[in-house]
């Protein structure tokens, strides 16, 4: 028997030689793995000897020659490609070894473009894919992980099964499918909409269940770029859900959308917030947030924008949460949430980055720019001005009302989210809800366009004194007449935030 081992991740193949070398299996390699597994005591034939010709071209040809490919793709079964192999002295080819360049890695880094194509692996792939088409004959590893699963199945029963054999022929076109899809992504881009959809995603922890106990789930991240999420450092808790990602994920992105010149929190449950406020220090902008609605947070998720103190923790630890997450914490917060061994604590530095947003149907994908747009013009469209005070707190609702689900209403006085209207069929149940949970809002900020005047009407009766919406209905001067008429401010944005 032959094995073919080309790794640039060399972790455990020495080892793994060994054992191969140990029960008759004579190894053919090239380049840095043949250097490693000679300075290891592990005899080697060089690929240049089984192809008599050199390796070229850098490097970037070795394997690519048909007493390689020849070995590996030959159906044993099949007499006339046996027939072949040995008109032509090509030798089978039973195990192959490969691991690639690790371009999911340096695609990540600064190097320059033309780097970057150098890590691009043609012949690692190349080989992967013609062992796992004819993985009824050839064992073939593309995993670390795996060497040790060959090597069990192989002592125990003297051979690999057919069964083993599909499944790692099928991770390896896994494997060869998401490094294509990442190179893809590299090439061409986010500026268009490509013809075939791929996207390439690591595994990268199996979840206890998914939104509920009978669904499975996992969390794979992305392997072209260092993503909020796949790019967390949990410093103490119990292992994230399904639920909690998903739901840091909003929560972090909404205190992503504030200025670093002032301190803000959110408290989030259930992929809504239910709390949103700007403040002095950490500990006044929780204190705030959590006061939007003092019910809801229990249990749900914080999210700061900057560094968590002792004083914010001790605050925090009053509750219970499932999460708080922020870009730092000091020692002595630390020291405080340690005293709660479950709660989670998530130190994120990376922004949110993502440029596409997905949502899966039966069937099909729905692809969508990212929602990263605000107006930077604001029209003033009635004959009262907001104060100024007003439109920083309008700015404000403008930024939280987007990431709540549509209808969405917001309330805010003050730099704080007073009421939040969430998810409601039609939009004055949205107003309604959150008015009623604001009490004293002063602004008011509506997701999409008012298709009558009846939150106008709603807001002016309970004390609201400028609304800020996107305009766009064709009867946009009813609200606008009715602002004028009970004296409210109204500015448009022209830019709609609805959120399924």
């Amino acid at each position: 028997m032959r094995a073919l081992i080309s790794v640039f991740d060399k972790t455990e193949i020495s080892e793994f030689a060994k054992f191969l070398h140990s029960q008759g299996v004579e190894i053919i390699s090239t380049g840095g793995t043949k250097k490693h597994l000679i300075s290891n005591n592990i005899p080697v034939i060089d690929v240049s000897d089984v192809t008599n010709f050199p390796e070229m071209l850098d490097g970037r040809v070795k394997t690519l020659h048909p007493k390689i490919h020849g070995g590996l793709l030959g159906v044993r079964s099949n007499q006339d490609h046996v027939d072949t192999m040995k008109a032509h002295n090509i030798q089978p080819i039973d195990i192959v070894v490969v691991n690639l360049y690790p371009f999911f890695k340096e695609v990540q880094t600064n190097k320059s473009f033309e780097e970057k194509v150098e890590f691009i692996d043609i012949g690692g792939p190349t080989m992967l894919r013609s062992a796992a088409k004819n993985f009824n004959d050839v064992i073939v590893i593309s995993e670390v992980d795996d060497y040790e699963v060959v090597k069990q199945e192989w002592q125990e029963n003297g051979s690999v099964s057919q069964t083993t054999r599909k499944r790692l022929a099928g991770k390896v076109f896994n494997l060869t499918a998401a490094y294509d899809a990442a190179i893809s992504e590299f090439m061409l881009g986010n500026n268009e909409f490509p013809t075939h959809l791929q996207a390439s995603y690591t595994k990268q922890a199996d979840l206890r269940y998914g939104e509920n106990p009978h669904q499975r789930a996992a969390f794979y991240g992305a392997n072209m770029v260092k993503g909020a999420m796949n790019h967390v450092e949990q410093l103490q808790g119990k292992a994230l859900s399904f639920n909690n990602i998903r739901d840091m994920d909003v929560a972090w992105k909404i205190v992503n959308e504030f200025e670093d010149n002032i301190h803000v929190c959110c408290a989030l449950k259930h992929s809504t917030p239910c709390g949103v406020a700007i403040g002095e220090t950490a500990l006044e902008s929780y204190t705030r947030a959590q006061q939007c609605d003092p019910i809801s947070i229990f249990g749900g998720i914080v999210a700061m924008n900057k560094t968590v103190d002792a004083e914010s923790a001790e605050a925090m630890n009053k509750i219970f949460l499932e999460i708080v997450i922020a870009p730092n914490f000091t020692p002595e917060a630390l020291d405080v949430f340690s005293t709660k061994k479950n709660l989670r604590i998530i130190k994120a530095a990376q922004a949110p980055i993502d440029s596409l947003e997905y949502v899966k149907v039966d069937g099909g994908l729905l692809v969508q720019d990212s929602d990263a747009s605000f107006s930077t013009i604001l029209e003033v469209v009635t004959e009262t001005e907001p104060t100024e005070q007003q439109l920083r707190d309008l700015i404000f609702a403008q930024k939280v009302v987007k990431h709540v689900k549509s209808n969405a209403i917001v309330v805010v006085k003050d730099g704080m989210a007073k009421g939040i209207g969430t998810g409601e069929t039609n939009r004055i149940w949205a107003a309604q809800q959150a008015i009623n949970r604001a009490g004293d809002g002063e602004v008011l900020a509506s997701d999409a366009f008012f298709p009558f005047d009846d939150v106008v009407r709603l807001a002016a009766e309970s004390g609201i004194k400028a609304i800020i919406q996107p305009g766009g209905s064709i009867r946009d001067e009813d609200s606008i007449k009715a602002c004028n008429e009970l004296g409210l401010a109204m500015v448009l944005t022209n830019v709609r935030h609805f959120k399924h």
